[in-house]
């Protein structure tokens, strides 16, 4: 393959762009660099994460066998308890089923999506 592509951005659908952009811009420290109520996004690290209304949305369940789920962010943490304290004070839950036991967690952000928390990598 000789074509290659620099990723741009990533765009999930939501519910509520303008507070789920304000959630994970609680969570990243990321700026909301767009807030409508059809579309929202924040800017941070080189990239930016756009969130975009889809009526009707309903968030996958977890866990779900058949694997309906649509994307997941993973986001590095300096330590898990801390992170997971302030990230369900911050709106979201934590579910019962944790499949990776101590080496991350899975959260559940305001509008159902899941998301995990590691540990941020030893330099």
């Amino acid at each position: 393959m000789t074509a290659s592509a620099d990723l741009a951005m990533v765009n999930l659908d939501s519910s509520d762009p303008a507070g789920h952009a304000a959630f994970y811009h609680r969570l990243l420290g990321w700026e909301i660099t767009h807030s409508q109520p059809e579309y929202a996004m924040i800017s941070g690290g080189g990239t930016s994460i756009g969130f975009g209304l889809v009526e009707g949305y309903q968030p996958p369940s977890w866990p779900d066998p058949s694997g309906t789920k649509r994307y997941h962010l993973d986001l590095y943490v300096d330590d898990l308890a801390t992170a997971t304290q302030e990230f369900v004070a911050a709106g979201a839950s934590k579910p019962d089923f944790q499949p990776g036991g101590d080496k991350w967690v899975v959260l559940i952000d305001p509008i159902g999506q899941p998301f995990c928390l590691s540990p941020r990598p030893k330099s």
